[in-house]
């Protein structure tokens, strides 16, 4: 990891506070999203942090079932850290922690970072058509409008 970053799966290290800014304030995937809810999904999954001499500096999370399948989301590198391999660090750890407790099949989603993805082993799925989803998020768009007029 380097000897400025250490890796941390421990909850109590999670600044929820600072994720909530980064996901809600700066993520197209979480924009506006209320502490609460990244509070309870952050309790509800497994959370990895990258942490520097100054605190949290990526983030991650992983929603599984302990046994077959994960979902990856939320993940985040805070600006001044990008462009230094954190963000696939953070997968790899990840992914190489899960698949030691025995999951095969890992997902997540992204826009915009499929290269990134792409270094941790991650391919375009192979089946989109057996995929399904329900999604009531509302856009980006309508939550910044809605933010703006209050």
């Amino acid at each position: 990891m380097g000897a400025d970053y250490r890796l941390s799966t421990d909850p109590a290290d999670v600044d929820k506070v600072l994720v909530h800014r980064w996901l809600s304030e700066d993520s197209y995937w979480a924009a506006g999203r209320a502490f609460d809810n990244v509070s309870r999904s952050i309790d509800g999954s497994r959370p990895y942090s990258i942490l520097s001499a100054t605190g949290q500096v990526a983030f991650a999370r992983a929603v599984t079932d302990g046994a077959t399948f994960a979902w990856i989301c939320d993940v985040y590198v805070d600006r001044p850290h990008r462009g230094r391999g954190l963000g696939v660090r953070l997968v790899d750890a990840i992914v190489t922690d899960l698949t030691a407790a025995g999951i095969d099949r890992f997902l997540l989603g992204t826009r915009d970072a499929h290269e990134v993805y792409r270094r941790s082993g991650f391919e375009p799925v192979a089946a989109p058509q057996r995929f399904m989803e329900i999604d009531r998020r509302p856009t980006r768009a309508a939550i910044l409008a809605h933010l703006d007029e209050h």
